[in-house]
């Protein structure tokens, strides 16, 4: 099992912001990212973590960027060790694998959301009046469905932390509608190309969550992108609409956390071993699934 990153700590680098997930280090030019093994369920992050989680998501993230590298800019400067900064090699044993250096951006505040499949949120807001963020679907689906195409259904974070979903008449009044149809049109785009892939390794991806970011007045992609974090991927084999289908992510803990006394705020109740080593299995077969390694 992998040794398990819950914090990290460098007394001679500038530490920007540490997340639910990610510790985040001002280098000057550029911002270190480095993806902890912190997990966080419904929008708490848990005593203990998923080992070598980090460094999944940082894999696929980096696999994504590449194969979106024809469709718009990313954050990503560095993602290799030995080309990092010398004053950080003394950290490459909690870095490799886990961290990337790169661009520094002005993060638009909306979250792009992507759903080709009703599940979650979506299927809990068409339930209860037949539409997604303003956009209408047809009536008599069920949880699960396949939509006939993509939709747009971005969202924003409360002052609290917790995401919202908003029409695109409201992304248009945050960022402007030039910025606003760039981005819906960007998001449908990966989205698109990404499920291609999927689908020839026989995963469905159900929705996923993109963020962009301005850096010299360029839009770019930032932040994580098609990870298990951020999105909801399905078997192919095992799928069947009508119910929740099975995730490759933290479902197993949310399942688990649902069943204890437990009102989802701080502080979290410890998981037990055999919950973080499914967990952990989940997090490695989509790592290996999609990306071969």
């Amino acid at each position: 099992m992998n040794k398990i990153v819950l914090k990290t700590e460098f007394p001679d680098v500038h530490l920007f912001k540490r997340g639910k997930v990610r510790d985040i280090y001002d280098l000057g030019e550029f911002l270190l990212i480095v993806a902890t093994d912190r997990l966080s369920a419904f929008d708490v992050v848990l005593p203990n973590g998923i080992p070598g989680k980090g460094k999944v998501l940082t894999q696929i993230s980096n696999f994504w960027f590449k194969q979106m590298e024809d469709i718009i800019e990313n954050h990503v400067v560095v993602v290799d060790i030995k080309d990092f900064p010398p004053s950080l090699h003394k950290y490459s044993n909690i870095l490799f694998e886990r961290s990337m250096i790169v661009k520094k951006t002005d993060p638009l505040p909306v979250e792009c959301v992507v759903r080709g499949y009703l599940s979650g949120s979506g299927w809990k807001e068409y339930k209860n009046g037949g539409n997604i963020c303003g956009i209408s679907l047809p009536p008599g689906l069920i949880e699960s469905s396949r939509l006939e195409e993509p939709i747009f259904t971005p969202s924003t974070k409360t002052e609290d932390g917790h995401d919202i979903n908003i029409t695109f008449d409201k992304v248009i009044e945050m960022v402007g509608p030039e910025i606003a149809g760039k981005i819906r049109d960007v998001s449908m785009r990966i989205y698109s190309k990404a499920r291609i892939i999927a689908e020839k390794k026989g995963i469905i991806i159900a929705d996923t969550k993109f963020e962009f970011g301005l850096y010299d007045g360029r839009l770019i992609l930032i932040d994580e992108l098609l990870t298990p974090d951020s999105s909801r991927f399905w078997s192919m084999k095992d799928y069947a609409p009508g119910k929740i289908q099975e995730n490759f992510d933290k479902q197993i803990v949310r399942d688990y956390l649902l069943t204890l006394d437990w009102n989802k705020t701080y502080p979290a109740p410890v998981l037990p071993d055999d919950v973080v080593v499914k967990t952990a299995e989940r997090y490695n077969q989509i790592l290996k699934i999609l990306t071969g390694v």
